[in-house]
């Protein structure tokens, strides 16, 4: 992280010329510095205004609507859990997808619903949840307000490649969103999954049954370019639950090899 502040900083210093818009490539200066040493207080606040922005552009199912009451049905308008409160909503939309950002907001597409069966839905809201639970999202949001900035130290130049950076200013939530988990982190929110669909009593061959769904959408799917291979993850869980008592959580040792991990993306 340290040496992508030293680079882009480098960059904006090259940019300081007759041609580039002071006030702006010194905001992005500074933006780059605060993407490094985002608080868990403004993860919180950036990717609420992020999940603003994407409900906005979406078409939401009501409490009144099938797909809407079907969700309620299985995690309610609001839910507790490990210390977050948790705000569930449906997307009407045929894209296959799901995502969860850091003020607890999970989405779920109707056409992942129409997919899958209940449990399998509650597998992926649990997955959702385990990223939030694990701040895997804090990192997504450091790297795409550090996106944003470099854009915004493009814009402060004043020729056509400053005008088209410009007009990506705004796209700070589609960066986060379409950015890729590691597979490490993919494999918290699994095993987080997998404990959530079985401490509520749900068959939990149902995350076997959800990966593999995704994973038969075909590697040209857009849902399978930012995520790890789905059939992997299946066959993962599915040793798993083969070997009792594998399924009450990482040990002290998975969490740990899982940090040095993340720490070499």
């Amino acid at each position: 992280m340290n040496r992508m502040i030293i680079c882009l900083f480098c960059l904006l210093v090259f940019w300081g010329c007759d041609n580039t818009n002071l006030d702006l490539a010194t905001q992005a200066g500074i933006d780059v510095i605060k993407a490094a040493t985002l608080s868990d207080k403004d993860v919180e606040l950036l990717a609420a205004k992020a999940s603003k922005q994407s409900d906005s552009k979406n078409s939401i199912a009501g409490i009144q609507h099938p797909y809407g009451m079907r969700l309620e049905k299985l995690v309610g308008d609001r839910y507790n859990s490990n210390g977050y409160v948790f705000d569930f909503k449906v997307y009407l939309s045929p894209e296959i997808n799901a995502f969860a950002m850091s003020d607890g907001t999970i989405r779920i597409y109707s056409g992942l619903m129409d997919m899958m069966n209940d449990e399998e839905v509650l597998f992926v809201v649990g997955h959702e949840m385990g990223h939030v639970v694990e701040k895997h999202i804090k990192k997504k949001i450091m790297l795409a307000y550090a996106a944003s900035a470099v854009r915004k130290g493009v814009a402060s130049q004043e020729n056509l490649a400053g005008d088209v950076a410009r007009s990506f200013l705004g796209e700070f939530a589609q960066t986060l969103l379409n950015a890729q988990f590691s597979q490490a982190e993919e494999k918290e929110a699994d095993d987080f999954g997998l404990l959530f669909i079985k401490n509520h009593g749900v068959d939990i061959n149902a995350a076997v049954t959800a990966l593999k769904k995704l994973a038969g959408l075909g590697k040209n799917h857009s849902f399978l370019s930012s995520h790890p291979d789905p059939a992997l993850r299946a066959d993962r869980l599915q040793k798993q639950i083969a070997s009792p008592g594998k399924i009450e959580g990482q040990s002290f040792l998975d969490k740990f090899i899982a940090s040095i991990i993340r720490l070499f993306p």
